[in-house]
């Protein structure tokens, strides 16, 4: 039985699939939007949407903490451009949106995962 077994697991290891969930988080932050799986998407709004309630803080030990979790550029903008950005939203600061094609090559349900 899962339960209380939270997130899901891309059939990687921890490392890797932190890794791997953080360079996409990376990915969105500086792109502001990405194309990718459901599964992904609805992975990465979790960790992302934690990442942006940390910013809001606008503290040190908030940036300090976007700067272990994320690259540099990513966690600076994180913390100057997103956060004051929903500094009166309460959560909800990202929206997936599912699109029609599937991926060609192995029929993947792919989404649209972007800020509000």
């Amino acid at each position: 039985m899962r339960h209380q077994k939270r997130g899901k697991k891309f059939g990687l290891k921890r490392g890797l699939r932190r890794a791997f969930v953080r360079n996409l988080a990376s990915h969105l932050i500086q792109h502001e939007r990405i194309v990718t799986t459901e599964a992904r998407a609805k992975e990465l709004r979790r960790v992302v949407e934690r990442f942006i309630t940390h910013g809001k803080k606008q503290n040190l030990a908030a940036l300090r903490l976007l700067m272990q979790k994320l690259p540099r550029t990513a966690a600076y903008k994180v913390y100057h451009e997103l956060a004051p950005r929903y500094a009166n939203r309460r959560g909800g600061y990202t929206r997936v949106v599912k699109r029609t094609k599937v991926r060609q090559h192995d029929a993947s349900k792919m989404a649209t995962i972007e800020f509000v």
